[in-house]
């Protein structure tokens, strides 16, 4: 598990500063985002277990390493702040709901 944290830390690292800019100007363009993530890990036959675990490691990259860019982004990351594990395992799973419902 921490080598599967490590890796999502490291691609997202990775990540051009101008593509993490412009994914987290908005809360409509981060739930596009993930939206596409969710479909692409569909089609590799993903489980939604699978992706929301996925979702919990991005939300934790967020935490430590981003500052929020709006008000939605800032209550997440202070709910991520004080939530427990098995909360924010919920968290992760409403959030890719949400990607979900708002990518159609």
């Amino acid at each position: 598990m921490a080598n599967t944290k490590q890796q999502a830390e490291e691609k997202i690292q990775a990540m051009p500063e101008q593509k993490k800019e412009e994914i987290l100007d908005s809360f409509g363009r981060f739930q596009d985002y993930l939206a596409d993530k969710i479909k692409k890990g569909e089609k590799v036959g993903l489980s939604e277990e699978q992706i929301a675990k996925g979702a919990e490691r991005v939300a934790e990259y967020l935490k430590n390493h981003e500052e929020p860019k709006n008000t939605e982004e800032k209550l997440l990351q202070e709910m991520w702040k004080v939530a427990d594990d098995e909360e924010k395992h919920q968290i992760a799973h409403v959030l890719v709901k949400l990607a979900k419902k708002e990518g159609n």
